[in-house]
């Protein structure tokens, strides 16, 4: 059933702002009320990436009366694939800076507040704690989980989706109602076996469908209408264009949520997130090399196997020279172990460093203590030995 509007009506629209919204007005249950209530609503968007773009330019176009945008990075050429706020021309400009300018060409209504800074167990209770309802636009499970449990804590909606290639998930997590995100996922994955958006790609157009899912139930939970997502996890499958619904439950036991929850403060981010020692590992000075250390080793003649442990579509855009590609899959199954020589040093890389790093831990509790891997990845290499090469 319908849940308690989160937002009280705002005064009197103007006249400029009763033409703008007027399809607003003449839809049922929405109505001038409605329409007040966005205007009265805050609302905090992490992250202005793939999801984050469309949430808040609807957001914008709908009338929310203040966005907030959490968003630390610059833009780059291989975001405007999918980050449809940001332009070409934009290009090396901060993320926050450069949506809340095509935010004020879509609705120059719309205050805008901006938090150029990473989020994290320092700053995020306070941030989220100034806004009415948050959307989770994020595209890693450190800030995922972060902004799970700032939102449980403080009692706030978080409407949550993620991406993957073809598929998309979204939800309303809100505790006084229904399950929280850790309910439904209790722990992050071991780090180095989901890939990131990065690492596995996205259809850019996904970030379209699962952006404008968290804006209608952004807007349905503001106003108090309709049937949020809270109990529901709504998953997408764009190749077979279908549309699941998974009831989910609140989880007795849940960390955060739960009866006697064992998060009661955030948590710092690593802790939060599980980071094994693989991350100790990688930071580990005898067990890492740069890009130039590895083209020094390949100069001086050094007998070694240089193993790249991406996936086989990353290896087609760009390689180093002289790799052989073994998918960290095959690390995780052991069946990249009956591929590696004994007498060889082993020497392993990704596209960045995370998933080499896990792959490292595997092979030295597997008896090769003196491999090693390449800190910061294939992008590293470029970036140090040979900048003709493309990057991803």
């Amino acid at each position: 059933m319908p849940l308690p509007p989160v937002v009280e009506p705002a005064a009197a629209l103007t006249q400029q702002e009763a033409r703008r919204y007027s399809r607003h007005l003449v839809v049922p249950n929405v109505g001038m009320a409605g329409q007040q209530r966005l205007k009265n609503a805050r609302v905090l968007v992490v992250g202005a990436g793939g999801l984050g773009s469309p949430a808040l330019m609807y957001l914008a176009a709908a009338g929310v009366g203040a966005l907030g945008i959490v968003e630390f990075d610059v833009v780059d050429l291989s975001n405007l694939q999918r980050q449809v706020i940001h332009r070409h021309s934009d290009i090396g400009r901060s993320k926050a800076v450069s949506a809340r300018d095509a935010i004020r060409e879509i609705n120059p209504d719309v205050t805008v507040e901006l938090h150029e800074r990473r989020l994290d167990s320092s700053n995020a209770m306070e941030i989220c704690g100034q806004y009415d309802l948050v959307v989770d636009g994020t595209d890693n499970f450190a800030t995922r989980y972060l902004v799970n449990d700032a939102c449980v804590l403080l009692g706030k909606p978080n409407v949550w989706g993620s991406i993957f290639r073809f598929d998309g998930q979204a939800s309303v997590s809100w505790a006084e109602y229904g399950p929280c995100y850790r309910c439904v996922y209790p722990e992050p994955p071991p780090p180095g076996t989901a890939p990131s958006c990065a690492e596995g790609g996205v259809l850019g157009v996904l970030c379209a469908s699962i952006g404008s899912i968290q804006v209608t139930e952004a807007i349905k939970v503001l106003i108090g209408i309709g049937e949020p997502l809270v109990g529901r996890l709504m998953i997408y499958d764009a190749l077979e264009m279908t549309y699941q619904q998974i009831p989910i439950s609140k989880d007795p036991e849940c960390a955060v949520c739960g009866k006697n929850p064992a998060i009661t403060e955030l948590l710092d981010d690593q802790a939060c997130c599980g980071v094994s020692s693989a991350v100790m590992t990688a930071e580990a000075p005898d067990s890492t090399i740069t890009a130039s250390q590895l083209k020094e080793m390949a100069d001086r003649g050094e007998d070694f196997l240089l193993v790249d442990v991406r996936e086989s579509d990353e290896y087609e855009i760009v390689k180093i020279p002289g790799s052989v590609l073994i998918p960290a899959g095959e690390f995780r199954t052991g069946s990249a172990l009956e591929k590696l020589p004994g007498d060889r040093r082993i020497v392993l890389h990704c596209k960045s460093g995370g998933r080499s790093a896990a792959c490292l831990e595997i092979l030295q509790a597997a008896g090769f203590p003196d491999a090693v891997h390449v800190a910061g990845g294939v992008l590293a290499w470029v970036d140090q030995v040979d900048p003709s090469l493309p990057t991803y």
